[in-house]
């Protein structure tokens, strides 16, 4: 996750990307992953009105998938997925075949987070905190969530 903000963060401000969309609901432990990740980028330096938050997804599949929409609804006309090399390789078939706007992939330069690793900005968690969390550990099985992360749990509507 830290890599995810960093590299990100990057992007913005660097103005590679315009927006982020952070993506991820409270998954495994009681605090919403793309809220927790906003709070960080913000304090990296990200203005929060280029920030959008998808709280939602349980599965990396569904974190793409939920954050194209919101990309669709929004207007914007180009969108990548920011991330390890290693997810970005095992997504590139799902968004290849599965979305009508073209999902490019902007892997980690691990030279470069290397450089900015050295921050520690320090956040408030609480407004990202869920009260009665379950984990999905308890709530779904261990084949359940190997579908979802096979995008299989998705219900995808027509474009």
């Amino acid at each position: 996750m830290k890599g995810r903000v960093l590299w990100a963060s990057y992007l913005i401000n660097k103005g590679i990307a315009k927006n982020v969309i952070f993506s991820g609901g409270s998954v495994y432990t009681p605090y919403v992953e793309a809220k927790i990740m906003a709070l960080y980028a913000e304090q990296l330096g990200v203005s929060p009105d280029k920030i959008l938050i998808e709280d939602k997804a349980e599965h990396t599949t569904e974190n793409i998938y939920n954050s194209y929409w919101i990309a669709k609804s929004k207007g914007f006309k180009k969108i990548a997925v920011a991330s390890d090399q290693f997810q970005s390789r095992l997504l590139m078939g799902f968004t290849n075949r599965r979305f009508k706007l073209p999902i490019a992939h902007i892997p980690f330069v691990v030279d470069t987070l290397k450089t900015i690793d050295k921050v520690h900005p320090v956040i408030n968690p609480q407004s990202a905190y869920v009260d009665n969390f379950k984990s999905i550990v308890e709530t779904q099985s261990k084949w359940h969530r190997f579908r979802g992360t096979r995008g299989k749990n998705i219900k995808f509507q027509k474009e």
